[in-house]
């Protein structure tokens, strides 16, 4: 069994298609996405759109979530993207889940089992350790578990055995938050990450994959969209001065 696994898309649809043409080549027996896949001031309705042919299986991030419940104090990039979408979207949206018993032995999440707001393996812009690890997946017990949330690219081995990877972000390769205390995640590259993983002789075994594409492209159309600090982001894996996207 061969999965890519794509997450943190956030409607940059030129990052989205070119790890797709990767994939393709890649000789993969399916593709899974984490979610998060349209917040953000790029081309929320384009990504959506190219996300509903695909024969994958998509799960919910928090900002589909958020972009569903939308109210006066929601971030901009939600109320971007909620402002693009038509019904047909928000209705595509509204069907997915933030986590999925995927097989037997394969466990997919936005963010933990239980909670799409927290990473499995970061905390904040610190990796989580053995017992975090260990508490955030609690009765989960897949030989895989795949997560996204954080933007940060890692695999590894839980106390159980479990091969635990997020494949970092496809199209978002830096942001800053407030919580739970300001801090920001930075690629320190523009490329566009995703996943594979392959069971060999009863053992998941993970390949982190880094993929260059036209950023300059997104990073313009930020700039366009009255957003620089995505551009900076998009430009260089790195934050800007000014407070990034929400």
């Amino acid at each position: 069994m061969r999965i890519a696994i794509v997450s943190d898309i956030h409607g940059n649809l030129a990052a989205l298609e070119a790890v797709a043409a990767d994939i393709r080549h890649q000789g993969v027996d399916a593709v899974v996405n984490l979610g998060d896949s349209l917040s953000g001031p790029l081309l929320p309705l384009e990504t959506a759109r190219y996300l509903m042919m695909q024969d994958w299986t998509h799960l919910a991030g928090n900002h589909e979530r958020q972009i569903l419940e939308l109210h006066a104090g929601s971030g901009a990039a939600d109320a971007y993207a909620r402002a693009q979408l038509t019904p047909r979207e928000l209705a595509w949206i509204a069907t997915l889940r933030p986590a999925l018993q995927y097989s037997e032995d394969v466990f997919l999440c936005h963010g933990t089992p239980t909670s799409d707001l927290t990473g499995l393996l970061e905390t904040a812009e610190r990796h989580a350790g053995a017992a975090d690890i260990e508490q955030r997946l609690g009765q989960v017990d897949a030989s895989l578990v795949a997560c996204g949330h954080t933007h940060v690219p890692r695999s590894v081995r839980s106390a159980r055995g479990q091969l635990i990877v997020n494949p970092g972000s496809v199209g978002q390769p830096a942001y800053a938050d407030d919580h739970p205390y300001p801090h920001a995640i930075e690629s320190g590259s523009p490329d566009a990450r995703y996943a594979i993983v392959e069971r060999r002789q009863q053992q998941w075994q993970a390949q982190l994959i880094s993929i260059p594409y036209d950023h300059r492209s997104m990073a313009e159309l930020a700039c366009a969209n009255g957003r620089e600090d995505w551009a900076v982001a998009l430009m260089t894996g790195y934050v800007s001065t000014s407070k990034p996207a929400a």
